[in-house]
């Protein structure tokens, strides 16, 4: 149901692409239909219209050369980006955060809600791997601005009110980095739409997703060559040509897949394998709506959305022969389609509307 607790901002890091994070702000919008959206930079032509009802302004970073495609690199100037919003006269203010977005000047009177995807991965878990992948500039601007940023994004944490975490495995980060008890709401699955259609199972494993370094889809390539399974690949990201240089012929490589065509590579695949560690991960709801059991690393969202036995199995360690004996185990038991099903229900967005609702306190409000 739709809420008017007051004139309502809604800030989301940047608008460049509809993800999981986009996805949720949407949910989020959904709530609250007459709410402003700001963001560093907005690529309408990406969104699909889904933000066409509400006001959506940028900060200056979305006019800078190149933001829209690569707003990342603009990182440093974020915090006095946010420092120039001017938003006096709202009453409710909504972050969503894995980027710099919650970091403005709360109005006095107002109440600012943070929805935590994660704290920014390239300034504190996953630095090391960032700055590994990046080139020299890229290298030498962390470097320079990575102590600047840390501070900066524990000082803006203090004028948050509520935060808001998309998993426990988030949450304690949150506990870790701010020194803050969140509130845990799940993002939510379209499961009205992966659960569409009949799941006639084919002789394959899916690897979906960015095929990028953290996500580890070397590990699903080189697991399934061993045991000699084939593998269908959906997705494009910077590993995608590394991945098909070492690519035995057992892998097939889709590229980038329709809504529709990757809801039937669900529903037709023996399991999903997901190999990397994730804040919460919605492509393991996807494939178990489709009635499709995950293989996941047992680290990280995945043990919050998968039931060992029941909709799925885990694997110890990110290595080869972890993965490997995984998909050898997964073989030796039945997991009911049904089960799945059941599982992926119970994040669905009715689900998330509620608890966002309930546990951001505005059930009190308008």
């Amino acid at each position: 149901m739709p809420l008017s607790p007051g004139k309502t901002a809604l800030l989301h890091y940047w608008m460049t692409n509809m993800r999981g994070g986009e996805n949720v702000l949407a949910e989020i919008a959904g709530i609250f239909p007459e709410a402003d959206i700001f963001t560093h930079a907005y690529a309408p032509q990406v969104m699909d219209g889904v933000f066409g009802s509400h006001k959506i302004m940028e900060t200056f970073i979305g006019r800078l050369p190149g933001a829209r495609r690569n707003c990342q690199k603009y990182l440093p100037l974020m915090p006095y980006a946010l420092s120039r919003l001017d938003l006096s006269g709202y009453e409710l203010i909504i972050s969503s955060e894995s980027g710099p977005a919650k970091g403005i000047c709360k109005p006095a009177g107002a109440k600012h809600i943070c929805y935590c995807h994660t704290p920014m991965r390239y300034l504190w878990d996953m630095y090391e791997e960032y700055y590994k992948s990046t080139g020299f500039a890229g290298k030498t601007a962390m470097r320079l601005f990575k102590n600047y940023l840390r501070k900066y994004d524990v000082r803006s944490a203090e004028n948050v009110d509520v935060f808001i975490a998309n998993s426990k495995f988030v949450a304690e980060r949150i506990k870790r980095i701010y020194g803050r008890e969140p509130e845990v709401v799940y993002p939510m699955v379209d499961y009205d739409y992966f659960s569409k259609g009949e799941c006639k199972k084919e002789d394959y494993y899916l690897l979906a997703g960015q095929l990028i370094s953290y996500k580890r889809p070397d590990l699903a390539l080189k697991a399934c060559e061993k045991l000699g399974r084939r593998l269908v690949v959906t997705g494009t990201g910077g590993m995608e040509k590394e991945l098909r240089r070492i690519a035995g012929k057992n892998a097939i490589f889709t590229g980038r897949v329709s809504r529709e065509e990757l809801r039937k590579y669900y529903a037709g695949a023996r399991a999903l394998i997901f190999p990397g560690i994730e804040d919460f991960g919605i492509v393991p709801l996807e494939a178990q709506s489709a009635g499709t059991p995950v293989i996941a690393l047992g680290i990280g969202g995945a043990l919050e959305t998968v039931v060992p036995g029941k909709t799925g199995i885990f694997f110890d360690h990110p290595e080869t022969d972890s993965l490997a004996e995984a998909i050898l185990e997964f073989e030796k038991f039945t997991i009911n389609s049904e089960n799945c099903r059941l599982n992926a229900q119970k994040f669905t967005p009715a689900i998330f509307r509620k608890e966002f609702v309930e546990k951001a306190g505005l059930s009190r409000m308008g």
